[in-house]
């Protein structure tokens, strides 16, 4: 099993930052990428960027791209997303989960963290 934990969200206002952090713990050997995903009230869960654990390949929704960064620390086996210049319609439930790299699928997921922004 593998537990994620994700902080970090909160209120904020149209062009501020918020850095989110999802800490994995439990039989992480079997996690080689973390992805955030979000979902909006009333929309379908989308994917926001991902990352492994091993290596530097990250990737990221077109949303995502120069606003939002995907890191990780791997001494403490936690990833973050950096969210900056954030806009009303980033208003969502974060959440990150895991997959080995032999799956498509996110088998592992953490609980979500509110992200608001306001106008």
């Amino acid at each position: 099993q593998v537990q994620l934990v994700e902080s970090g969200g909160g209120l904020v206002q149209a062009g501020g930052s918020l850095r989110l952090s999802c800490a994995a713990s439990g039989r992480t050997f079997n996690t080689d990428v973390m992805g955030w995903f979000r979902q909006a009230p009333g929309k379908e869960r989308e994917f926001v960027a991902s990352i492994r654990w091993s290596g530097i390949n990250t990737y990221y929704a077109d949303f995502a791209k120069g606003r939002f960064t995907i890191s990780r620390d791997n001494a403490k086996t936690t990833v973050y997303l950096q969210l900056n210049s954030l806009k009303p319609e980033d208003t969502a439930i974060y959440y990150c989960a895991t997959r080995s790299s032999t799956s498509n699928e996110y088998r592992y997921w953490g609980q979500g963290t509110q992200v608001t922004v306001s106008s």
